[in-house]
């Protein structure tokens, strides 16, 4: 809630009377009066529910909707600009064949002026091949044809970062899916090109790109508390110094949307550090966005860790049984894509944990057996039995004691093939669930704890929804 009002509170007048009156006209009256409520009356969130007649529910998907509103419309005042300059470049052929050489070139050399402000590399290259064309016989020939061919070496720079990113992400899924060291490896080789390629620009956009990759990196990859502690440029300046780039270019659509992801970082960068209290303003705006940065935002981060991190907040907050209801509402337009495996593994581990600490075991079983129907995992095959026995403790719980054999089994005879050295902390929590569901009735409790001691001792490198299962008193009572 805390980003809506604070976006509200920023609004000029001119366009929040705009909004205002475009949602009177599309008679969104609850959404306009939720508008001025915050806005002019800065009412409480329980003031504004009471007056409005409407249960929290109803409340979140208003706020929502109002939310994708006013995004929409500031949106449409950043695109409207670029939008025109864009018209220009298309137009150029008719300026060069229509208009005098002296009006042509100082048409072009006003485009050119209007392109740097907003870093359009590509049209630029356009402007200066025309530039170029028209001075063949000035001594600005010279000038032109170097700035030409300067501005084809940095486009094709930025095309070679922005696939950088994607691939280094689409890596990053599969370390995380197997823990393998090459692999990791080929992720820090990821990020030393990036950087070679920023270096050889004063490049803001270059900046940033290298700024999503390379902050990521060190929190989920490299430890960031060796690497900050070298020559390398410390996290919370390089994240200083995107904001101030994203302030210098208010008009640019493509640090409009990147703000999200940076979003993000600052939340994952302050949970490293356990600076929990300035996690949380960033928790809020991210969680807000959640269904948008799953959907849009692969190529430039792995949103599956936001779910991660929004179960662990909850846990440590007490709030986790919280997760279902909302949930229902957060990802009720959500298409989640079966094809990037490592997200939709995170996204549905999601689904079934807030099942699981809202006490609907049937319901959490029934989302991890048709991931495990949908998706292939034999590329995966620790986290292959991380879901599995994620699903034998809810039959568990269930008592449905032949399921939970036959699964069992298979998980047991799965370890034997890994290597048990290899799934020790998979091998204890199936021994848990072993206590639990055996005839015999005494001291399961003093059997469990020891072995719940001895998995929180062992340092877990790859996705293990396992760790995301709180095992206090409550789940050894559970089980015993």
């Amino acid at each position: 809630m805390a980003k809506l009002k604070n976006i509200i509170k920023q609004l000029s007048e001119k366009d929040y009377k705009t909004i205002e009156t475009q949602l009177l006209e599309s008679n969104a009256d609850k959404s306009a009066y939720l508008l001025s409520s915050m806005r002019e009356r800065q009412l409480s969130d329980n003031k504004i529910m009471e007056e409005l007649d409407v249960n929290t529910n109803a409340y979140y998907t208003l706020r929502s909707r109002l939310n994708q509103k006013i995004e929409e419309y500031l949106l449409e005042q950043i695109e409207s600009p670029r939008t025109d300059i864009l018209k220009k470049v298309v137009n150029i052929n008719e300026v060069v064949f229509t208009k005098k050489k002296a009006i042509a070139i100082a048409t072009l050399k006003k485009l050119e002026k209007e392109l740097l402000d907003y870093d359009l590399s590509n049209e630029l290259t356009t402007v200066y091949k025309y530039l170029k064309k028209l001075n063949i016989n000035s001594p600005d020939y010279y000038n032109y044809s170097q700035l030409y061919n300067r501005h084809v070496a940095y486009t094709l720079a930025i095309d070679k970062a922005e696939d950088l990113l994607a691939e280094y992400f689409k890596k990053y899924g599969l370390y995380i899916m197997t823990g393998d060291e090459s692999v990791k490896m080929g992720l820090s080789l990821f990020t030393q090109e990036m950087s070679n390629i920023s270096d050889l620009y004063e490049s803001h956009r270059l900046y940033v790109y290298e700024s999503c990759m390379v902050i990521f990196h060190r929190l989920f990859v490299e430890s960031s508390d060796e690497m900050d502690g070298g020559d390398d440029e410390p996290i919370e300046d390089k994240i200083d110094r995107v904001t101030e780039i994203f302030d210098q270019y208010p008009m640019d659509s493509i640090y409009y949307h990147l703000n999200l992801v940076f979003e993000f970082l600052k939340l994952e960068y302050y949970n490293h550090y356990k600076v929990y209290r300035k996690a949380e303003k960033y928790f809020e705006e991210v969680n807000d966005a959640v269904t948008n940065i799953l959907t849009n935002y692969s190529q430039f981060t792995f949103p599956g860790q936001f779910l991660d991190t929004k179960i662990k907040r909850h846990l440590r907050l007490g709030l986790e049984t919280e997760m279902y209801e909302e949930d229902k509402l957060m990802f009720e337009d959500y298409e989640p894509d079966m094809q990037d495996t490592p997200k939709y593994l995170y996204y549905v581990m999601y689904r079934a944990l807030s099942c699981y600490y809202a006490g609907n075991y049937n319901e959490s079983a029934r989302w991890i057996n048709n991931l495990l129907n949908e998706v292939s995992l034999k590329k995966y095959p620790l986290v292959h039995l991380e879901i599995k026995v994620i699903l034998a403790l809810q039959y568990c719980l269930l008592n449905d004691y032949d399921l939970f054999n036959q699964l069992i089994n298979s998980i047991q005879r799965q370890i034997r093939i890994l290597g048990k050295e290899n799934c020790e902390h998979i091998s204890l929590f199936s021994k848990m669930l072993k206590i639990s569901i055996s005839e015999v009735k005494q001291e399961k409790a003093e059997k469990i704890k020891p072995l719940i001691d001895r998995f929180n001792q062992l340092e877990i490198k790859m996705y293990a929804p396992t760790t995301l299962i709180r095992m206090d008193e409550e789940f050894i009572n559970k089980l015993g």
